[in-house]
């Protein structure tokens, strides 16, 4: 009979319900054993999630009735760890409150920011949720100061093949400030979380990086939301990203640039100017 995993317990947990955090180390016995793990979490009816650990591994969070925390712990043991009990490391946690079993680790599709000119100088957010580019004009840009609050205001959806436009626009200019790949995070499954009015998400970009939050303030009118970055490691205390690299990730150019060359093409644009607040 398999020998079952060591569990070493603290205290946190609340009411009926167990939290553990399990590592289950490199090589594994399951093919897909990310996906196995969150698939049988799910139907157990755990909420939490699993992380592709370095060096070939799993890292994972489960929490929910004992019963099923202990047929997730068996699982482990017989199905994933190529070493079998031996092959996974238990520790009781307390809970977090996810409502969901959901994947780490893994792209939910690509963002955007762009510069922008036309009556007012904005960047505008753009995270791809559903097959659209939810979208937050920030006026004042993006920061990687965790002790910085920027307002975000929600503004229409926007197709995903407007991403990489960039150039003179009828009342002004765009650049492609930034872009990459970035993964859905927080306690509640995406876009449930957008609906609910605070959603924690981490940007793989050129410039942005690590994990953000958005957390709306306003929902009447023109909904208004906080962009806020993350303490991690990724963030820059008193640092001002939209100064320090002003330039397009497309093209190198600058708004001020765009801009300049399309004044040169179009008279119509010379009072066009990129005012920054």
């Amino acid at each position: 009979m398999p020998r079952r995993p060591r569990v070493a317990r603290v205290q946190g947990a609340r009411g009926e319900e167990r939290a553990i955090r399990a590592i289950v180390r490199s090589p594994l016995q399951l093919e897909g054993a990310r996906e196995g793990v969150r698939d049988k979490a799910r139907a157990l009816g755990l909420s939490g999630w699993v992380l592709s650990a370095d060096g070939g591994g799993l890292t994972l969070h489960a929490e929910g009735m004992p019963i099923a925390i202990d047929a997730l712990i068996a699982f482990l043991a017989e199905r994933v760890a190529h070493g079998g009990a031996g092959g996974v490391e238990i520790e009781e946690v307390p809970r977090e409150g996810h409502e969901q079993f959901a994947l780490r680790g893994v792209s939910a599709g690509g963002f955007v920011v762009k510069e922008h000119a036309a009556n007012t100088h904005h960047f505008d957010m753009r995270l791809e949720v559903a097959g659209v580019m939810r979208s937050w004009a920030l006026p004042k840009g993006p920061s990687l100061d965790p002790a910085v609050k920027r307002l975000a205001v929600e503004v229409p959806d926007h197709s995903i093949e407007q991403n990489e436009f960039e150039g003179p626009t009828g009342a002004g200019g765009v650049v492609l400030w930034d872009r990459g790949l970035y993964e859905q995070g927080g306690r509640v499954a995406w876009p449930e979380a957008l609906s609910r009015g605070h959603a924690v998400f981490v940007l793989h970009g050129e410039k942005l990086r690590g994990g953000f939050a958005l957390q709306r303030t306003r929902a009447s009118g023109k909904p208004q939301w906080l962009l806020l970055k993350r303490r991690d490691e990724e963030a820059r205390p008193a640092s001002d990203v939209v100064a320090e690299r002003p330039a397009s990730v497309l093209s190198g150019r600058t708004l001020e640039q765009v801009l300049a060359a399309a004044r040169r093409r179009d008279p119509a644009l010379r009072g066009v100017a990129p005012e920054r607040p």
